[in-house]
């Protein structure tokens, strides 16, 4: 993980006097394949301690448990002794109100975000890969369009595969990360994200677009990009990049030889029914305003 955020010290000096969120992944509080390693983190905090990050807040809300068993059984308190950094349970934060789409995608759903993470001036996201029930893979994007919301509405994203890739791109297009880092040492294959098996990688990957990021994760995990939903619509509407000819990989000479190839979650094949007719994707995105890009 050091050696992949030493790729990254253009874009961390960014961090310099300003508050930075780290956004990390407890989807359980009890299942330690699920969650964001610890050693990870502490790579990162030892490179914005080097660039001066101002303030440093770890942010999560797990929806299985609370903050406070997954920072204990995962080791984070030991962070807070070593780096000037706070915790901050994503559950108590303040909110904004966003529409996403139901199952029909004629009707919306409001959904509460959490305003610290559209408000960050630095966000950082951190994850471990792992397939994903829903939408394939979840990586670095999904971690913060999903985690940003109030855990009582979390389960109001999951409306078929049409809406909730759709609506993971929405939120997400309003909290892009500023840098994006998977620690893919170990990643979680098959029933991901929590009841998955170990899928050793040997690898970390980061940068400053996330959508590129996830995709060269993706890849490197046998998937075809393409085929995640919510990425396709952040490349489709200028978010980023998912085209590995138009991306630079510093520190792989050739990708293709580091593939490890994830088993897919039992319900893979129901997952990919999420592209829309032109007729369907016209009328769902009917008068959406979407925020300007940085």
């Amino acid at each position: 993980m050091r050696s992949v955020l030493r790729l990254a010290e253009e874009a961390l000096r960014e961090v310099a006097g300003r508050d930075v969120v780290i956004k990390v992944n407890f989807v359980s509080a009890h299942v330690e394949l699920c969650a964001t390693p610890v050693g990870a983190v502490r790579a990162l905090l030892e490179a914005l301690s080097r660039h001066r990050a101002k303030a440093v807040l770890i942010a999560e809300s797990p929806s299985g448990g609370s903050l406070r068993e997954a920072l204990r059984n995962y080791g984070y308190y030991a962070l807070r002794e070593e780096f000037d950094v706070e915790f901050f349970d994503l559950a108590e934060d303040d909110y904004e109100v966003f529409e996403i789409w139901d199952r029909s995608l004629e009707r919306r759903v409001r959904v509460r975000v959490s305003r610290t993470m559209l408000e960050s001036e630095y966000l950082v996201s951190i994850v471990r890969p792992k397939t994903h029930d829903s939408v394939v893979v979840t990586l670095t994007v999904k971690n913060v369009a999903v985690g940003a919301i109030l855990p009582p509405d979390r389960g109001l994203i999951h409306q078929g595969p049409k809406a909730i890739n759709l609506s993971i791109a929405y939120i997400a297009a309003h909290m892009i990360p500023k840098l994006a880092v998977v620690d893919g040492y170990v990643g979680m294959e098959g029933n991901g994200p929590v009841s998955g098996d170990p899928r050793p990688m040997g690898l970390a990957v980061a940068g400053t677009d996330a959508v590129a990021v996830d995709s060269t994760t993706a890849l490197l995990m046998g998937f075809d990009p393409c085929s995640v939903g919510y990425l396709y619509y952040l490349w489709r509407w200028g978010y980023g990049c998912m085209a590995l000819n138009e991306v630079t990989i510093e520190g792989l000479t050739d990708w293709r030889r580091h593939v490890v190839r994830f088993r897919p979650h039992s319900t893979y094949a129901r997952q990919l029914a999420w592209r829309l007719s032109s007729e369907e994707y016209e009328k769902a995105l009917r008068g959406l305003e979407l925020p300007r890009r940085a």
